[in-house]
């Protein structure tokens, strides 16, 4: 078994709430080694629209605005 099928094989049985660790770790081994392996991270078709609608939003000030706690955010969300 080659170095790599067995980092894959322990990742696979990390429970995901650990694996932004391994991210991390993986990122900062990357840096000192000089090379870049970050992740491609190509927003999808919706993600794109949902910027744009965003970006329209901000440059004709139109959409609502919201300043106050998080709570009371979320509070309001959950009323709708």
């Amino acid at each position: 078994m080659s170095y790599k099928e067995i980092a894959k094989d322990m990742i696979d049985r990390l429970p995901e709430d650990k694996m932004l660790f391994v991210i991390n770790m993986l990122e900062g081994l990357g840096e000192m080694s000089g090379l870049d392996i970050s992740p491609d991270f190509t927003p999808n078709a919706a993600t794109i629209a949902a910027m744009a609608e965003t970006d329209e939003m901000i440059r004709t000030g139109s959409g609502q605005h919201f300043e106050g706690p998080t709570e009371e955010l979320f509070s309001q969300i959950l009323e709708e």
